[in-house]
């Protein structure tokens, strides 16, 4: 509720005195530049539901990118094929850290910084240091965008497939065992795996199903920019991280929530594209959410010591 009366406030402030933000274009925009962190934030839940953290997730997004776009212009794999290995390295890399976290108990930081750095070694070697360009959308090989992006008359596409990704989200934290497992291994991993859940399998899951959720963002980056830059991606996790803390998932685990997930992205979008309309520059975007970053932790460190008085 926090998270979505400090959404309403941005909007009904940068209505007011903001320069031409109550648009139809600037809407579209806002929506559009945020396809891609919403599918990084939508995977980020599950693992932060878990205790744990993802410092790969932006590198190994463009990773697929870049591997897509190899596959598309150097291996000569047909537009379709080539989308699918996007979401498949990224996949990889998705069990890749859940190995790691799960089975070789490495802590979530270490393993997954490692593998940022992995990620982008391998889109710099399977690349050869090139930047991958995809059809533009008025080519033939363009129906990727025309499909993901926007239509020929100017529908925003991507909305109706991260609506469906938003709705597959919510339905796995809320009503399945990945879910519910995900939260108990992040309130008591200890205490989970001695009820009987095998923790390791669950956990390792976690990290697999945010793999594919960045394959997806993998592959609207690619539609929505077109170029994809080898060894890029930094910092577009902690852009995930931030709408995951800001929507009122407790870094300490142990409870998730994709629509605040959802609303702490739309929270940095507003942010991004309402100060530009008030005459300061994207570095003012940064510092802002940066504060919000700080207040959503301490209002959660705050619930979590007032929940510990209650019991106690």
């Amino acid at each position: 509720m926090i998270a979505l009366c400090t959404l309403l406030v941005l909007f009904a402030f940068f209505s007011i005195f903001g320069k031409r933000f109550c648009t139809a274009d600037t809407m579209i925009n806002l929506v559009e530049s945020s396809y891609y962190i919403i599918c990084m934030a939508l995977g980020m839940t599950f693992i932060i539901a878990t205790g744990g953290i993802d410092l790969s997730i932006g590198t190994v997004g463009m990773c697929g990118a870049i591997v897509g776009g190899v596959a598309y212009n150097v291996w000569g794999f047909p537009m379709w094929a080539a989308l699918l290995m996007i979401i498949a390295t990224t996949t990889l890399f998705g069990a890749l850290n859940g190995f790691l976290v799960a089975y070789c108990k490495l802590p979530a930081f270490v393993a997954t910084m490692g593998v940022m750095m992995i990620s982008q070694g391998v889109g710099y070697i399977i690349s050869e240091v090139q930047t991958m360009r995809f059809p533009i959308i008025s080519e033939p090989d363009g129906w990727f965008k025309r499909v993901f992006f926007k239509s020929l008359n100017g529908f925003p596409m991507g909305i109706i497939y991260v609506a469906i990704l938003f709705l597959v989200a919510a339905f796995l934290l809320r009503y399945t065992k990945l879910g519910k497992y995900a939260c108990a291994i992040g309130s008591n991993k200890e205490a989970t795996r001695l009820s009987g859940v095998n923790t390791k399998r669950w956990e390792l899951s976690v990290y697999v199903v945010s793999g594919i959720f960045t394959g997806f963002a993998g592959l609207f980056y690619a539609a929505t920019y077109t170029s994809v830059l080898p060894g890029s991606g930094s910092g577009m996790e902690m852009q995930a991280v931030a709408a995951v803390v800001i929507g009122g998932t407790s870094l300490a685990g142990g409870f998730g929530t994709i629509v605040g997930t959802l609303i702490g992205v739309f929270i940095m979008s507003v942010l991004k594209n309402g100060l530009m309309t008030v005459g300061l520059q994207q570095q003012w975007q940064v510092f802002f959410t940066g504060i919000a970053v700080l207040l959503a932790v301490l209002l959660d460190i705050y619930k979590t010591s007032k929940d510990g008085r209650t019991k106690g």
